[in-house]
C-alpha cells in the first residue's frame, strides 16, 4: 500500500463512525411512526365521526382566534377546561375553522405521549423490547381509543401525556437526580394544577404520584422546591381558581356531580359496566360500539395483572429498602470528593423510586377503576362513558410488567411462562383485530361528512342564516359555517334545547325566517313533518330535511 493509502486508512480509521440503533430502538421508531401515520390517515378520512361536541370547543377555538372570547371552560357548562381550544386557536386562525385543524395539535400530543411512555418503561427498568411492546400497543387503535386521543371534545387527548409525564417527574424526583431538580419540582407542579383545571379523571394518579413524592423527597418540599412545586400549581390551576372566585362557584364539585354518582342506576348494572365491559371497551380491545363476547376476557385478566404488577412493586419496593446502602470504601456513605454520588448510591435510589412509581400507577390504576364503578354512568351508559377509563393507558408499563419478567425468564418453558407469553400475545391480537374493526368505519364515516358538507353548502346557496336544529346538529353546523349560519336547538317536542352559547338561540329568535334542519327520519324531523312549521317548505338534500322560508 502506498504511503498515501496508508494516511488515507488512517483518517478512516480516526474518522467517528454514525452511531448504530439497537434493533428495538429502530423498530420502536417504525412502530410509533406507524401509529402516528395510521392516525393522520384516519383523520383525512374524517375519521373519528365528529359531532356538535366537538365542534363546541372549535367555536371556542374559533372565538379565540378572533379574540373575541377566552373562555376558561366548554362553553355551556363550569368544568373541564378549555385547552384543547387554546391549542387549536393558531391553526384556525390561519387556515379557518376545520375539524382537521382542531385534530392536528392532539395527533401532536399522541406522538409526545409514545416518546414519554418509551422513556419511562426504559426509566422503570424495562429492556428495549418491553419498551417496544409498550410504544406497539399504544400505537394500535380501536375506535374508543381513536376517539378518545382525537377528538377535540375536552379532557381525554391531553390526559395521557400529562400523567406519564407526571410518572416521570415523580420517577427522577423519587431517585434523586440533581440535574434540574427545582424546574422538575416546578414542572410538576404545574401540571398537576393544569390537570385539576383540564379534566378529574386524572386525580387517582395525581395523588398516588404526589404520595410517592411526599415520601421521598419530603425534605426537599419543606424548603425552596416545595415552594416553587406549590406556585407552579396554583399557575397551572389559575383559569379555575380565577373562575371559582369569580363566580363562587365549585368547578370540581361540579364535575363530581356531572359523573352521576348519585343518579339512578343499579349497583349490577355499575359492577358489569365498570369491571366486564369499560376495561375492554377504555383500553381498546373492543369493535366500534361494542364488545363481542371474546373480546372481554380482558375482564378477567385485568384484576390479576393489577393484583400481581401491585406485589411485584410491593416486593421490588421491600427488597431495594433492605439493601444495605452502597458506600464507596473509607467514605461510610458520604458524597465523593467532587460532590458527586457514588454510582452504587444511584442505582440503589433509582430501583426504590422505579418500585415505588410502579406501585403508585397501579394504585392509580385501580383508583381510576374504582371512581368509574361507583359512577352512574358505568351503569346507565358504558360504551359511551368507557372513555372515563383512558387513563389506564399510564399504567402500562407496570401492569404489564410482570408478564414481561415471567415470559422473558431463562429456562425451561413451564406453565408460568407460557402463561405469560399466551396473554401478551392475546392482548396484541386483539387490539390488533379491534383496530381493523375501526379502520373499517372510514368509507361510511368520510360518506357522512361528504353529506354535512352537502348540507352547508346547500344552505348558504339558498342564504340562509339562521336555522333550528338538533343538538347534535347545531354547533356542528354553526362551526363548519365559520358561524355564518347560526343554529339554535330545539328538542323533539319543538321546545329550545341545550344552547350552549345563548347568543346563538337570541339571534335565531330574531331572525324574520329561520329555516328548519334534521337528518331524515330523526325524531325532530318526523315532528316537523307532522306539524310542519308555517310557511315553510321542506326540501331534501342527501340525507338532510330543510324546512326553508316560502319566498
Amino acid at each position: 500500500m502506498t504511503t498515501t493509502g496508508v494516511r488515507q486508512a488512517a483518517r478512516d480509521a480516526d474518522r467517528p463512525r454514525a452511531p448504530r440503533w439497537p434493533p428495538p430502538v429502530l423498530l420502536a421508531l417504525l412502530v410509533g411512526l406507524a401509529g402516528v401515520g395510521y392516525r393522520l390517515a384516519v383523520l383525512l378520512g374524517d375519521t373519528p365521526r365528529t359531532n356538535s361536541d366537538e365542534a363546541t370547543m372549535g367555536l371556542a377555538a374559533l372565538h379565540i382566534a378572533r379574540g373575541e372570547d377566552f373562555p376558561v371552560f366548554f362553553y355551556g357548562q363550569a368544568y373541564m377546561g378549555a385547552l384543547e381550544a387554546y391549542l387549536a386557536a393558531p391553526l384556525v386562525a390561519l387556515t379557518g375553522p376545520s375539524v382537521l385543524a382542531l385534530r392536528l395539535p392532539l395527533l401532536a400530543l399522541y406522538a409526545l405521549l409514545l416518546l414519554l411512555s418509551w422513556r419511562l418503561t426504559r426509566r422503570l427498568g424495562g429492556d428495549r423490547w418491553f419498551a417496544l411492546l409498550v410504544v406497539g400497543l399504544l400505537a394500535l387503535g380501536a375506535d374508543r381509543i381513536v376517539k378518545n386521543q382525537l377528538i377535540a371534545g375536552g379532557g381525554y387527548p391531553e390526559l395521557n401525556p400529562i400523567g406519564v409525564g407526571l410518572a416521570l417527574l415523580a420517577l427522577d424526583l423519587a431517585a434523586g437526580r440533581p440535574a434540574g431538580r427545582r424546574w422538575r419540582f416546578a414542572a410538576f407542579g404545574f401540571l398537576a394544577g393544569l390537570t385539576v383545571w383540564v379534566d378529574p379523571l386524572l386525580l387517582p394518579y395525581l395523588l398516588a404520584l404526589g404520595a410517592v413524592l411526599v415520601a421521598t423527597t419530603g425534605r426537599d418540599l419543606r424548603g425552596r422546591c416545595g415552594a416553587l412545586l406549590a406556585g407552579a400549581a396554583l399557575l397551572g390551576a389559575a383559569p379555575l381558581l380565577g373562575y371559582g372566585l369569580a363566580h363562587g362557584s365549585n368547578p370540581l364539585a361540579a364535575a363530581v356531580t356531572a359523573g352521576g354518582g348519585d343518579a339512578a342506576a343499579s349497583w349490577a348494572d355499575r359492577v358489569h359496566g365498570g369491571l366486564v365491559l369499560g376495561p375492554a371497551l377504555g383500553m381498546g380491545l373492543c369493535s366500534p360500539g361494542h364488545c363481542a363476547t371474546w373480546q372481554l376476557w380482558w375482564a378477567a385478566a385485568l384484576p390479576v395483572l393489577l393484583v400481581l404488577a401491585g406485589l411485584s412493586a410491593w416486593r421490588a419496593l421491600r427488597a431495594a429498602r433492605q439493601d444495605p446502602p452502597h458506600a464507596p470504601a473509607g467514605d461510610h456513605g458520604s458524597a465523593s470528593a467532587d460532590g458527586r454520588r457514588p454510582a452504587a448510591h444511584g442505582r440503589d435510589a433509582a430501583r426504590r423510586a422505579g418500585a415505588a412509581v410502579r406501585l403508585a400507577l397501579v394504585a392509580g390504576a385501580v383508583g381510576t377503576l374504582a371512581a368509574y364503578t361507583v359512577s352512574s354512568a358505568a351503569g346507565r351508559t358504558p360504551v359511551e362513558s368507557s372513555r372515563y377509563l383512558s387513563c389506564l393507558a399510564v399504567s402500562l408499563p407496570a401492569l404489564l410488567w410482570p408478564l414481561w419478567t415471567a415470559a422473558r425468564r431463562r429456562g425451561p418453558v413451564d406453565l408460568r411462562r407460557l402463561a405469560a407469553i399466551g396473554t401478551l400475545v392475546a392482548l396484541l391480537a386483539t387490539a390488533t383485530v379491534a383496530t381493523a374493526g375501526a379502520l373499517a368505519t372510514v368509507p361510511a364515516n368520510r360518506a357522512e361528512a361528504q353529506r354535512h358538507r352537502a348540507l352547508v353548502e346547500a344552505l348558504r346557496e339558498r342564504g340562509v342564516r339562521h336555522v333550528y336544529g338538533e343538538y347534535w346538529t347545531c354547533n356542528r353546523l354553526t362551526f363548519a359555517a365559520g358561524e355564518e349560519i347560526v343554529c339554535a336547538v330545539l328538542d323533539e317536542t319543538l321546545r329550545p334545547g341545550l344552547d350552549r352559547l345563548p347568543a346563538y338561540r337570541r339571534a335565531v329568535r330574531e331572525s324574520p325566517a329561520p329555516a328548519y334542519v334534521a337528518p331524515v327520519d330523526s325524531p325532530l324531523a318526523r315532528r316537523l313533518d307532522l306539524t310542519p312549521p308555517a310557511n315553510r317548505h321542506p326540501v331534501t338534500i342527501d340525507g338532510w330535511r330543510i324546512w326553508l322560508p316560502l319566498p
